[in-house]
C-alpha cells in the first residue's frame, strides 16, 4: 500500500469507513515510518471513542491447576498428568485463594488453569461454589469456550446446560480465550487438541445470549500473519454486531520461551515490536464495535505497554497478582503491577488511570 493510499484509508476510516478484513490485512503489512501512521490515527480514534482515562480492575488470578489436556505447542504451562511438575489444589487452596483476594480487596478473581482431563461440569461448578461462598460479591472470571465444551462432553449434557449450570455456581464473565487464532488451519498446527473456530464461536454466542459477559482474546506470533490476524479480528467483530457480548479485546503476544513449537523451530521467537504496535492500532481502527483494547502488560513489559496506550490501547487490564502462565513461558515481572506504577506510566502519556470493574463500571 502506498502512502497516499494508506492516508486515504486512514482518513476515511476516522471519517466512519468501516475497515474490511483485507483492508486490516494490508494495514497489518505496513513497515516503516508509515507504522506511525497507523499508530496516530488508533491514538484519534481511541480518545474519540473512550477518551483519556485508562482502566484497570483490581484482579487476582487462581491456578486450579496445570494439568491439561491439549498441551499446545505455544504453552510452557500445561503438564501431562503423570508430569513431576504437575499440581492441583486442593479446596483449602482454593479457600486459601480466595481469602487473599479478599484481603487484597479484590473486584474479580480469574481461575486459570489447564483444562484437566478429568474434571467433568460438576467439578468445575465446585470449584466456582467454593470460590464464590468466600467472596460473592466479586466477579469470577473463568471457564474458557475448550473447558465449557470439554465439560459437556465428560458429562454428557449440552454447552448451552454447561453455562447455565456454572451461571448458577456463581460465574460472572465468561474467559474468551482458547481462541488464539480463530482460523482453523492455524489451529491445527499450534492447538489440534483444541475446539474448533465455529465451536468457540458458537459457545460464546451461546453465552452472550443468555446474558454473560466475555472477553474476547487474539494470541498471535506463533504461525499465523497479518492474513489471520485480520480474519479474526474479523470474526470477533461479527460475533460483536450480533451480540455485543465483548468487553474489551485482550492482545497476548506470543512468549516462546519453554514452548514446544519454538523448541522445534516451528515459530520465531514471538511477534516483532512492529507486529505488537500495529496489533493494537489495527485492532482499535478495525473493531469499531468494540470499546475497551487491553494491553497485556505482563507479555511486553512495562515501556512497551505505554507504547500501547499510545497506539489505540485504553487498558491496562489487572493487577494479577499472580500470572503462572506468562512467568513458565518468560514473561518478566509479570506476576503483578502496582496501581501506582500504571499511574505513573499513564499520567506520563498524558493520561488519567482509573479503577474499573470486570464489565467496565467505573470504581
Amino acid at each position: 500500500m502506498n502512502q497516499k493510499n494508506l492516508k486515504t484509508l486512514l482518513e476515511d476510516t476516522l471519517e466512519g469507513h468501516r475497515l474490511t478484513v483485507t483492508e486490516a490485512e494490508q494495514l497489518f503489512k505496513v513497515k516503516g515510518r508509515d507504522v506511525w501512521e497507523i499508530v496516530s490515527a488508533a491514538d484519534r480514534l481511541r480518545e474519540e471513542k473512550v477518551g483519556d482515562t485508562v482502566t484497570y480492575v483490581r484482579n487476582q488470578n487462581i491456578h486450579i491447576t496445570n494439568i491439561c489436556k491439549n498441551l499446545c505447542g505455544f504453552c510452557g504451562f500445561g503438564k501431562p498428568k503423570n508430569s513431576q511438575d504437575a499440581f492441583i489444589f486442593s479446596t483449602e487452596d482454593m479457600i486459601r485463594g480466595a481469602m487473599l483476594a479478599k484481603e487484597r480487596d479484590v473486584t474479580e478473581v480469574c481461575l486459570l488453569s489447564g483444562v484437566h482431563p478429568d474434571f467433568d461440569t460438576e467439578r468445575c461448578a465446585d470449584i466456582i461454589r467454593t470460590i464464590h461462598h468466600v467472596i460473592p460479591d466479586v466477579d469470577i472470571h473463568a471457564m474458557s469456550p475448550d473447558e465449557i465444551i470439554h465439560c459437556a462432553d465428560k458429562s454428557n449434557i449440552s454447552t448451552e446446560e454447561v453455562l447455565e449450570i456454572f451461571r448458577d455456581a456463581g460465574i460472572g464473565t465468561l474467559q474468551g480465550t482458547a481462541a488464539e487464532i480463530l482460523v482453523d488451519d492455524i489451529r491445527k498446527i499450534i492447538c489440534p487438541l483444541k475446539l474448533s473456530t465455529s465451536e468457540w464461536v458458537r459457545i460464546i454466542k451461546e453465552a452472550h445470549h443468555m446474558g454473560m459477559k466475555s472477553t474476547a482474546t487474539i494470541m498471535y506470533g506463533t504461525v499465523d500473519n497479518g492474513s489471520d490476524r485480520a480474519e479474526h479480528l474479523g470474526v470477533l467483530r461479527d460475533i460483536q454486531d450480533e451480540t455485543g457480548g465483548f468487553t474489551e479485546l485482550v492482545t497476548l503476544p506470543f512468549l516462546h520461551k519453554n514452548t514446544k513449537l519454538y523448541e522445534r523451530g516451528l515459530t520465531p521467537a514471538g511477534a516483532t515490536g512492529r507486529e505488537d504496535i500495529l496489533m493494537f492500532a489495527v485492532s482499535r481502527l478495525f473493531l469499531d464495535n468494540f470499546d475497551n483494547v487491553q494491553v497485556a502488560w505482563g507479555k511486553l513489559g512495562n515501556k512497551f505497554t505505554q507504547l500501547a496506550l499510545m497506539a489505540g490501547a485504553n487498558d491496562f487490564g489487572g493487577t494479577m497478582f499472580m500470572d503462572s502462565v506468562s512467568v513458565e513461558a518468560g514473561g518478566e515481572d509479570s506476576d503483578y503491577l502496582d496501581p501506582a506504577e500504571m499511574k505513573r506510566i499513564a499520567e506520563d502519556a498524558g493520561r488519567k488511570l482509573r479503577q474499573r470493574d470486570t464489565k467496565y463500571n467505573l470504581i
